[in-house]
């Protein structure tokens, strides 16, 4: 069976060249018996991946078992998984089958594993090792032949790291990884899957079809989908339902999209030029959007430690002015098309030098460097405050974290 076949029978849409690699991936590991760790975001379709491995190896006459780790109580957890004998606890009427038994011979696909308690993850470790389990309340030990597959969408090296996930249990597991991209990594692939979501949706509830504008299908591919295809198949079946117009715009779409700003930026992509749709205006746009953010923090802290400042009159009068029209200056810069400012990055963030030059209150060759006025707020706020952190922040106005960050930036020992 040949990749287009895969994708055909497990309903798989999408030509990225991410998408192609995974599938490729759980194709050629699915007629072994490795145990298989799928990793990627909420939505981004993992359980596919374990169908398609399951269902193309020599276990696919068997039983495959899905189980959202999350999902099952914790008290009980145990006994889901690996069964219970009668009377070993409250409510254990009689003996019962965990899923490791009654997946013998097939797979069991654990999605969300990093949400399993420390005691189950030990007796996970077991089977991976030896095949055994023992029923809770029993101490009979038993054998299952099943093939594991995991998911999830934590990074399990942090987990690891906080001690909240076994080590020797992550290697045991992460034998073969599998990533599979989230949808903004694949933005050629959003309309299509817009269109067959769509389309579906018309078909079961009797509606009219529709077509999608240019503008439309640029905002689908612009945007972030922090929800990735159970988001996009989601707002695609609303719009179908809800929506009477045969044409589908920029404008319609916007109605069905969250207000968060930090999802409706432009996606900047890392994909191939061929895949890519991302223009320079968006980039641009983004630049600006970061750096209107960064100066209007500035200006927090800036007035903040004014108005915080039990000696600042003189200061205050003194330079109050020329400090607003030097932080407020930026809204002009943003909308000019013929301000372009080289962005420097600082822990993902883009930040910016800004020079404003003022004959009136400064000389004609005085440049103000606004960079060096934070550091220099930053120094006397963690002075003052005889160098704790949290004291300074709330008297500089912003967050501990933003301090954090600043202190390290500019290198400032307390």
């Amino acid at each position: 069976m040949d990749l287009q076949q895969v994708k055909q029978r497990f309903s798989i849409i999408g030509n990225s060249a991410k998408l192609n690699y995974a599938l490729q991936t759980a194709m050629r590991v699915a007629p072994t018996e490795l145990t298989v760790y799928i990793q990627g975001e909420s939505g981004s379709g993992k359980e596919s991946f374990s169908k398609i491995i399951h269902h193309l190896s020599p276990r696919k006459h068997g039983p495959f078992i899905a189980i959202n780790c999350g999902a099952l109580p914790e008290g009980t957890i145990n006994s889901e998984l690996f069964g219970h004998d009668k009377g070993s606890f409250t409510g254990a009427l009689d003996n019962r089958k965990g899923y490791f038994e009654a997946a013998n011979g097939g797979t069991i696909f654990l999605d969300e594993i990093g949400e399993l308690p420390l005691e189950t993850q030990s007796r996970l470790l077991r089977v991976l090792e030896n095949g055994e389990f023992i029923r809770v309340g029993s101490s009979k030990v038993q054998k299952t032949d099943v093939r594991i597959i995991t998911a999830t969408n934590r990074d399990l090296i942090t987990e690891v790291e906080r001690n909240s996930f076994r080590e020797d249990l992550y290697y045991r597991l992460s034998t073969l990884p599998i990533a599979v991209p989230p949808l903004r990594e694949r933005p050629g692939d959003v309309v299509l899957l817009f269109q067959k979501f769509a389309f579906d949706a018309t078909e079961k509830y009797r509606q009219d079809t529709f077509e999608l504008s240019i503008d439309g299908e640029q905002i689908l591919q612009n945007y972030r989908w922090p929800g990735n295809i159970r988001q996009l198949k989601n707002i695609a079946e609303q719009i179908a339902v809800l929506e009477q117009g045969s044409l589908i715009d920029a404008a319609i779409i916007r109605k069905y999209l969250p207000a968060r700003a930090e999802n409706n930026l432009p996606a900047v992509f890392k994909e191939i030029a061929k895949e890519s749709d991302v223009s320079e205006r968006d980039i641009f746009y983004k630049v600006l959007i970061d750096l209107k953010k960064d100066v209007s923090e500035l200006r927090k802290v800036v007035f903040g430690m004014i108005d915080n400042n039990e000696n600042s009159e003189d200061f205050v009068e003194s330079n109050r002015s020329s400090l607003t029209r030097m932080l407020t200056s930026e809204n002009k810069h943003s909308e000019s098309s013929n301000y372009v400012s080289p962005p420097l990055n600082h822990d993902d963030e883009v930040y910016d030098h800004v020079e404003i030059e003022d004959q009136d209150s400064v000389g004609k060759n005085e440049i103000l460097s606004l960079e060096a006025k934070e550091e220099e707020l930053i120094r006397k706020a963690l002075l003052k405050n005889n160098g704790r952190r949290k004291r300074a922040a709330q008297e500089l106005g912003i967050s501990e974290r933003t301090l954090y960050r600043k202190i390290k930036h500019y290198d400032i020992e307390n």
